[in-house]
């Protein structure tokens, strides 16, 4: 589903994504996981196509920044930006013309009552907090409908029962054979969700499993991750 092939990414002089290469499959969910500045948000935007960078990345086939690869794909960033003067039903009517969604109505009103927004769906966006924020950002990019889904840390500012729906979703769109890429830095966040972790420093992916082979060794993610990424 997603091909990324020797990514690189330069901020000036700062090399930021060191040329790393990975895959995901549908009906998979991978984890990218790694401390602060590790270049995760930047291999999430550099495959939304937001950001120049040499290398390949491929959805379904498609270049990342041609409009069938872009059909393929939702984004939800770490920090929602929404309209100041559409409202929640605006932001999520706009978003499912723009893609040509039929009959999302009812999608549209499931996930606000998952999220617990319908009583907030008349409210504009600069009417909302940063977590009310965050649930139109994800609602908005689930209604497309896509077979690719990438989140930027996106469980930040996000209450519990948000958290605990958003997890349920992510399980969801595994049964539905869907592909998930999520960036993180908070390994209790996405315990016991994920497929395959890949763990990046300084740029570079340092450190790539499945869960499967994590069980039959008996390893602890959280125990890896701070042996491979802590500071000598």
């Amino acid at each position: 589903m997603l091909k990324v092939n020797n990514l690189r990414k330069k901020y000036h002089k700062v090399e930021a994504v060191k040329n790393i290469s990975f895959k995901v499959e549908k009906g998979n969910i991978t984890i990218l996981l790694g401390p602060n500045g590790a270049g995760k948000s930047t291999v999430i935007k550099s495959i939304a196509g937001l950001l120049k960078y040499t290398g390949l990345i491929e959805i379904n086939g498609y270049t990342n920044k041609t409009l069938e690869a872009k059909k393929e794909f939702s984004y939800v960033p770490e920090s929602p930006a929404l309209y100041e003067l559409l409202t929640v039903e605006e932001h999520i009517n706009f978003i499912a013309k723009a893609y040509n969604i039929e009959n999302f109505e009812d999608r549209a009103k499931e996930l606000l009552e998952r999220f617990n927004m319908i009583d907030k769906k008349d409210k504009l966006g600069k009417e909302l907090s940063k977590g009310m924020q965050q649930k139109v950002s994800i609602i908005c990019a689930l209604i497309t409908e896509p077979n690719l889904i990438l989140f930027d840390e996106p469980m930040i500012g996000l209450d519990p029962k948000a958290i605990k729906e958003l997890k349920s979703i992510f399980l969801e769109l595994k049964a539905e054979n869907k592909a998930i890429i999520i960036s993180t830095h908070i390994i209790d966040s996405i315990k016991d969700i994920w497929d395959n972790v890949l763990i990046m420093k300084d740029g570079e992916i340092i450190f790539e499993r499945d869960k499967k082979e994590l069980i039959e060794k008996k390893e602890s993610l959280e125990d890896i991750f701070f042996k491979v990424t802590e500071v000598i």
